[in-house]
């Protein structure tokens, strides 16, 4: 399927050619061989036996008695590869496929203005998917939960499953997110702090639920369906109603010693700068995200209180503005590209990148990512005589956030069907 604004297509759908990262992990040895050879048959979509052994370094025979083994657990299939020759005559050839019913897994996005929601099978393929407007604020646990199972509820309608059916939920919020412990230490959409969210959430569903940091589902979506499947090392920046990170290291996902680490918009880059929404002062979504470009916005347009009116609708007569000419509006966008210039350079200098990719509704305003904004991270990144990371752009809506935390879900379903710790359980 096509996401709007973009010209990256994500395969998801019949014609799907496999998901999951299509690199070879350099510490895979650690894990179980049948995991490698089942991430690898998913990843490629079909692979002969053949190609899995070399592909693995195994003989074919290894390959042969694991394939049988995931066959019997309903995990993998036999499918009609290519015939053998050229000319369409002969053999169709024999390949593996993972058995897109063996599993069925949702993602759902809590933010502070939508709520969505998709049902993907075990082969990474989009059943359905859903959206559910909400009012800005923060909610009770139990409202939050309330609105997760009211949305699975409809997402299941719509892929005609129920959502018993469902093997497990991964489940993303803005804010600092522990994904080991399932607590949610601060978010906008919550009004507590240090909230165990996946816990209230499975005991309501009834289901294993996982949870994460919305910036690193974005990534996890990438790895596992977009951009980052044949990279080692890339970063991922959202810019939407907050700022946020997620990188990729050595093929992995990092979330840090504590699984708080990446919180890019909460770097500071003005001390004793302006009030960010995390209640500190100076960090970079106080200077860049949607509420910090209407707040510059209302002081120096001479706007009336925006309690009369959405921060989108502000956020488009700010950008009407700035095409139209307006010199205040371009400045506030200047600086907020400058602000971000400043925190990309960080980025470089610390990770040094494959690729960076800006993502988020957000990104459909081009004055934060002008000509004049690239070169300035440039300027500010370390100067080595060697080429700056590439930058793209990917303006996509919130049903591919929902998209990652569908890819959280499937590795954690396969974690404990194939994992290390099951290997352990059996022996």
């Amino acid at each position: 399927m096509r996401y709007p604004d973009t010209g990256t297509t994500y395969r998801m759908g019949a014609d799907a050619r496999g998901c999951g990262p299509l690199i070879a992990v350099p510490s895979e040895a650690a894990r179980p061989l049948r995991q490698q050879v089942f991430e690898r048959v998913r990843a490629a979509g079909q692979m002969p036996r053949v190609q899995v052994a070399k592909e693995l370094s195994v003989s074919p025979a290894t390959v042969t008695t694991l394939t049988s083994e995931l066959i019997e657990m309903g995990l993998v299939e036999e499918v009609s590869g290519p015939r053998d020759t050229d000319s369409g005559r002969g053999r169709p050839a024999v390949a593996l496929g993972v058995r897109p019913d063996a599993h069925l897994v949702a993602g759902i996005k809590l933010s502070d203005r939508e709520h969505t929601a998709v049902i993907v099978d075990f082969a990474g393929n989009l059943i359905a998917g859903e959206a559910i407007p909400r009012e800005p604020g923060a909610m009770e646990l139990s409202g939050l939960v309330d609105a997760s199972e009211e949305l699975l509820r409809r997402v299941c309608a719509k892929a005609g499953t129920r959502p018993q059916d469902l093997s497990a939920v991964g489940l993303g919020v803005p804010g600092f997110v522990d994904c080991d412990g399932g607590i949610v230490h601060w978010s906008p959409v919550l009004s507590a702090r240090h909230v165990p969210l996946a816990r209230a959430a499975s005991d309501r569903l009834g289901l294993p639920v996982h949870i994460d940091n919305d910036a690193n589902l974005v990534t996890l979506a990438e790895l596992w369906f977009g951009a980052g499947r044949r990279l080692a090392d890339f970063a991922v920046v959202t810019i939407e109603h907050g700022v946020g990170m997620g990188v990729v290291l050595n093929h992995r996902i990092y979330r840090g010693a504590r699984g708080l680490g990446m919180e890019l918009g909460h770097t500071k880059v003005q001390l004793d700068g302006a009030l960010c929404r995390c209640g500190q002062r100076g960090c970079l979504e106080a200077y860049v995200a949607d509420y910090a470009l209407v707040r510059e916005a209302t002081t120096a347009l001479n706007w009336p209180s925006r309690e009369t009116q959405s921060v989108n609708d502000l956020l488009e007569s700010l950008y009407d503005h700035a095409k139209a000419g307006n010199g205040a509006a371009r400045s506030i966008f200047h600086r907020a590209g400058r602000y971000l210039a400043l925190g990309l350079a960080n980025v470089v200098n610390l990770f040094d990148p494959g690729l960076i990719i800006l993502s988020g509704e957000r990104m459909r305003y081009d004055y934060l990512y002008a000509n004049e904004t690239l070169e300035e991270i440039k300027a500010l990144a370390l100067n080595t005589g060697r080429p700056a990371p590439k930058i793209e752009i990917h303006a996509w809506g919130d049903l591919l956030w929902a998209h990652g935390a569908a890819a959280l879900a499937l590795h954690e379903v396969t974690e404990s069907l194939l994992g290390p710790a099951r290997e352990l359980a059996a022996q």
